[in-house]
């Protein structure tokens, strides 16, 4: 069983204590990466709160979570015909 450790992070000047499975650093690289997104729609709009910042962020992740499903999809379709595609082209060859 992998053990976990606490990990210190600041996210939009508030510091959390996390619980990190396999590599810390993971979690470090996702905490800076999510404070950055954040400190960027904060700049875009100061007046706003924490929270709306917080609500903008997570819209934002999950905008770009379907793009990516959606990029997977196309992918494993594609991958599918292609798989096809050689499969038929190998019995084929192996008929000729």
């Amino acid at each position: 069983m992998e053990e976990k450790r606490p990990v210190r992070v600041t996210i939009l000047n508030q510091q959390y204590t996390l619980v990190a499975g396999e590599d810390p650093r993971e979690v470090e690289e996702l905490a800076r990466s999510l404070d950055e997104l954040l400190h960027s729609i904060s700049e875009k709009a100061p007046s706003a709160d924490s929270t709306r910042v917080a609500v903008l962020g997570c819209l934002h992740l999950a905008d770009r979570l379907r793009e990516l499903e959606r990029d997977l999809a196309s992918l494993r379709e594609r991958v599918g015909h292609k798989s096809k595609e050689f499969a038929g082209l190998l019995e084929r060859a192996l008929e000729g």
